[in-house]
């Protein structure tokens, strides 16, 4: 007679197992209804072809919802299809036959049978996918589409007559790919400014260079709004996860596994030491005021009871740090993933940011580029920046309610510096010494 315990443990392992093995099915399954819901979206909405925002008078809410489930959908195709991939080759480095699923019956322990060949299936459904995927693969992404600025977005709709040339422009500007050219690709064997004045004379020449004065001021306009709107995701963000994590999810639960007498009021022997020393600071200022007359004279036994009512404030006192301690800790964590999900989401909002600064940077004056280098270079790395590592490390311990460790903030400031410092260099030396001399010049003679 076989154990309870061994047969509900077999049938764990049993439901597991074909779980496991019918992965690629399933993957495949959800991947293809992805790819059905986009195809049903461009049939019902697109007259059968690319959801696009030059299709339709739709409003520009309507064209942010379709972008919206196209970007949805999307990752759930490509996602989907690589957990069939990866799925497929596991079953096949394990020798498993991907046509063969066990079944149960009720006089047997399991009879593996043979199903139909599905490869038909499955490559019906693969050629579906990889149609819907072709006609998304070299087109700006949906997020890149939706951040366009209200006049752009407008020009998009065809309100505005626009040329090929604009347009184009407008794309390769929103995309961040690799049309939008950095500044810092930009060298050659002629100085910066003999080609800048070469090319200012054939702008002047052309007979559409004011057409194209102004395609390039809608191509700035359209990436300075993408680039501004992704710094303050980035900053907003996160601020906002860690704060509402903090007050509404981390914070009652924290609180409530926290609230008995027996939690642990000093999460180090730093903020013990210091309880201690405010509570000796209490007793001490009691006595000196009794003393110089500014209270009245006190015996002990009311000093101990004043004394005790202090202490017993700092417990409160410091069981709230500790509290709000780890309550940091795990809010922090909600922080940094959701400012890694924009980091991850955003390629092309970032390229776009990348070359914004390049343009920006690479745009100053030679004095004010001498500046700014100075300015960081003396912040971080300079003589007096170990006390601004300082501070900064064990704010960051006493955020998360750790130790200051004096060791490690020494270790931290000997090495750490040191490696930006050489960054900077390598910086100056690579790309700002091949891109502008004369800025490196007059970094070296403001820095002399």
């Amino acid at each position: 007679m076989r154990s309870p315990i061994f047969s509900t443990l077999r049938e764990y392992f049993r439901t597991a197992n074909q779980w496991f093995f019918k992965t690629p099915e399933r993957a495949l399954d959800e991947a293809y209804e992805a790819a059905l819901m986009i195809k049903a979206i461009e049939d019902a909405h697109f007259g059968g072809g690319r959801i696009s925002p030059d299709f339709g008078n739709y409003s520009q809410s309507e064209r942010a919802v379709f972008q919206e489930d196209l970007k949805t959908n999307l990752s759930i195709v490509k996602l989907r299809l690589a957990e069939f991939r990866f799925s497929r080759l596991i079953m096949r480095i394990s020798n498993r036959p991907i046509t063969e699923v066990e079944v149960e019956d009720e006089e047997s322990e399991g009879v593996i049978v043979n199903v139909i060949d599905k490869q038909a299936v499955i490559l019906r459904k693969l050629r579906i996918i990889d149609e819907v995927i072709a006609r998304y693969e070299n087109v700006p992404s949906s997020s890149s589409l939706i951040v366009v600025p209200e006049s752009s977005q407008l020009e998009l709709n065809g309100q505005t007559p626009r040329s090929p040339r604009t347009q184009s422009n407008l794309v390769r500007a929103q995309s961040g790919g690799e049309d939008v050219a950095s500044i810092v690709d930009k060298t050659g064997v002629l100085p910066r400014s003999i080609l800048k004045t070469v090319d200012r004379i054939k702008r002047e020449l052309d007979p559409n260079a004011e057409e194209e004065v102004v395609e390039n001021f809608r191509n700035s306009k359209a990436r300075t709004v993408i680039s501004l709107r992704l710094v303050l995701l980035l900053i907003i963000v996160p601020l906002l996860t860690q704060q509402l994590t903090k007050n509404f999810i981390v914070g009652p639960i924290v609180d409530r596994f926290r609230s008995n007498e027996e939690a642990e009021v000093f999460l180090n022997p730093e903020m013990e030491e210091e309880a201690l020393t405010k509570l000796h600071h209490f007793e001490e200022q009691l006595r000196f005021r009794a003393l110089v007359g500014q209270a009245p004279a006190l015996n002990d036994e009311e000093i101990e009871t004043q004394v005790r009512e202090k202490a017993i404030e700092l417990q409160e006192e410091f069981r709230y740090q500790s509290n709000d301690a780890v309550k940091n800790v795990f809010a922090d964590i909600f922080s940094i993933a959701a400012f890694a999900g924009i980091i991850i989401t955003s390629q092309r909002e970032i390229a776009v940011l990348k070359s914004f600064i390049d343009e920006l940077v690479y745009g100053l004056s030679d004095s004010a580029k001498a500046f700014i280098i100075i300015l960081f270079t003396d912040t971080f790395v300079g003589f007096h920046s170990p006390h601004g590592w300082e501070v900064l490390l064990e704010g960051i311990a006493k955020h998360l309610g750790l130790p200051a460790n004096r060791s490690f903030i020494f270790l931290f400031i000997a090495t750490f510096p040191v490696i930006l410092d050489t960054i900077f260099k390598y910086w100056i030396f690579r790309y700002l010494n091949r891109i502008s001399p004369s800025a490196v010049a007059t970094y070296r003679n403001m820095n002399e």
